[in-house]
Parts: C-alpha cells; structure tokens; sequence
C-alpha cells in the first residue's frame, strides 16, 4: 500500500510594495537592462555594482555581483522562469556562496493612475534568517530604484 505524501512545509517568504510615479515601462526598464541595474541595485550598504549581466527570455540567466563598503563582493544569479514586458517578472534567486539554497522572485508592476505600483514577492527562502536579511536588501533596493527613478525623471 502506497503511503500518502507528507505535505509539504511552507518556507518563508515576503511581499513588499512600493508607488512609483513613472510609467510602469521605466520600472521595467530599470529591472531589465543592465546599466540600469548596475546604477540602483542591492540594500543601502552596496556602493557598486561592477557587473550586471541580462540574458533576458524565458530561460535565460541574470547576474549581479554587488560590492559592499567592506569591500566584499556578494554575486547573485538566477534564470529568468516567466516575463510579460512592463508587468511581470518571475526569476529564480541564488548566491553563488549558497546556490542550494534557490528561492524565487516574482516582480510585478502595475500601472494606476499616477505611475505604478511594484509588488515584490520573495519566496521559498531556506529559513526566516534568510527572509529577514534579503526584506533589509530588498527595502534599500527599493528605496535605491526609487532615487534612481527619480532623478532619471528630471534627466528627462
């Protein structure tokens, strides 16, 4: 007799949610070319991005290595599961100090009435550990694509 699959335990995950009022194409943008990335990416503490590479269709990869003020370099890479231009993304996440432990990213970006709003879903993290440190990153990258946007508003 077959046993019945153990169900499967929720891992950690969180959602953030930040207005921009720009269209949603310039959010888009910002998540899809690399010299873009390369100006706001990573939490506050990241002074650099020396690389920022794009493979960007439904199996290509990403990759990001960020430089802290310390001096140490944290590299990310992922490949790129679902796109729908100027809406979704959806990519896996990894570290290249971690790469087993995978998790997934889904970037949304919905347009209202005066820009758009971008909901981050991170989810599948290793543990609340995880999960606490990457809503520090992603809460400085936010803030950073925010300042980012901004000022390539008034370059417009």
């Amino acid at each position: 007799m077959a046993k019945a699959a153990a169900p499967a335990t929720e891992r950690p995950s969180l959602t953030l949610r930040r207005h921009y009022p720009v269209a949603p194409e310039k959010v888009w943008r910002a998540w899809t070319d690399p010299q873009a990335l390369k100006a706001w990416f990573g939490p506050e503490e990241i002074v650099s991005v020396p690389l920022a590479e794009v493979d960007l269709r439904v199996g290509g990869r990403f990759r990001v290595a960020m430089r802290a003020a310390d001096g140490e370099t944290h590299d990310v890479s992922g490949t790129y599961l679902e796109l729908v231009p100027n809406r979704k993304l959806v990519f896996s996440w990894a570290w290249r100090s971690t790469p087993e432990r995978e998790s997934r990213v889904t970037v949304r970006i919905e347009p209202d009435g005066n820009g758009c709003e971008l909901v981050l879903l991170h989810e599948q993290f290793f543990d609340e550990a995880a999960r606490d440190g990457h809503s520090h990153g992603w809460t400085g990258a936010m803030g950073k694509l925010g300042k980012w946007l901004a000022g390539q508003q008034q370059g417009a």
